[in-house]
């Protein structure tokens, strides 16, 4: 399976690594890089690796050496160029950029999840989230009015890049754009990243549904979850579609809530090309 061109590596500095949750089980990492004009719709993604990994001795062959590949969570810092000026030869300048990343910690990318210093980065890949074409206009001869929203564990970083990027053409009930709400599952309270943005998501008009699948399991920080139990899926099930026909839907995540999400979305006639994913 191809995952596109063949990466184009530059050293980036790591400016920030944050525990990125209570639980500990991702991190939240700040890297700046040379150029982010090519970063310029959510979902995109790049390819990390250890500085120098290619000369390196002191790292074993296989996983610790083989690229990552992490979905951007900021906004795109970079600006779609048009079909007329890349016939002319226009392109945006390089421009110094601050990416961020949500990584979930893994027995083979220690080396990441500690990173403090550089690391190696490739160009933006992928053609994320395809809005504009799917979204936007009357493709589909009924207009978008709501957005749905889903995301498990690390699946919420290109989501926050989304919902960031002022594209979705969201805004609060009753002030003209569409209405959005955010399925977002992970395992227990402690796990949920970005907790510290839903009032500003809440904002721009994200009704936030953090669905917790086993509240059983005890948590350091003493939390005591009263909120949506079980699966996204298991909560989209309850709370049905509002107009399904004039709805469009996000999705990134583990392959079964991405799979179920959108066999019940089909079925309550959200139509198939309104439903994205960014690979």
């Amino acid at each position: 399976m191809s995952w596109g061109p063949a990466p184009e590596w530059t050293t980036a500095s790591v400016s920030q690594n944050i525990q990125a949750c209570p639980s500990g089980s991702c991190v939240s990492l700040k890297v700046d890089v040379v150029d982010g004009s090519g970063f310029v719709l959510p979902g995109q993604y790049v390819q990390v690796r250890p500085t120098g990994v290619h000369i390196m001795n002191n790292f074993k062959a296989g996983e610790d050496t083989k690229p990552i590949f992490l979905a951007i969570a900021s906004p795109p810092t970079g600006k779609v160029t048009s079909e007329a000026d890349a016939a002319a030869g226009e392109s945006e300048a390089p421009t110094p950029a601050t990416w961020e990343f949500l990584v979930k910690k893994t027995e083979n990318n220690s080396w990441l999840t500690s990173a403090t210093a550089s690391i190696e980065i490739s160009q933006p890949m992928g053609s994320g989230f395809p809005m504009k074409e799917n979204l936007e206009g009357y493709k589909y001869d009924f207009p978008t009015q709501n957005l749905l929203l889903f995301a498990t564990g690390s699946g919420i970083a290109p989501i926050r890049s989304a919902i960031e990027s002022g594209m979705l053409n969201i805004a609060p009930p009753g002030s003209g754009g569409r209405t959005c709400t955010l399925y977002y599952g992970v395992r227990t309270p402690d796990d949920l990243s970005y907790v510290s943005k839903f009032p500003e998501w809440e904002s721009l008009g994200v009704q936030v549904v953090p669905v917790i699948s086993r509240p059983d399991l005890p948590c350091e920080s003493g939390t005591v979850w009263n909120g949506r139990t079980g699966y996204v899926q298991n909560a989209l099930e309850e709370d049905g579609v509002p107009i399904p026909r004039n709805s469009g839907a996000l999705l990134c995540g583990v392959k079964g809530m991405c799979e179920s999400v959108r066999g019940m979305l089909l079925e309550a006639n959200v139509f198939e090309g309104r439903i994205l994913t960014n690979f």
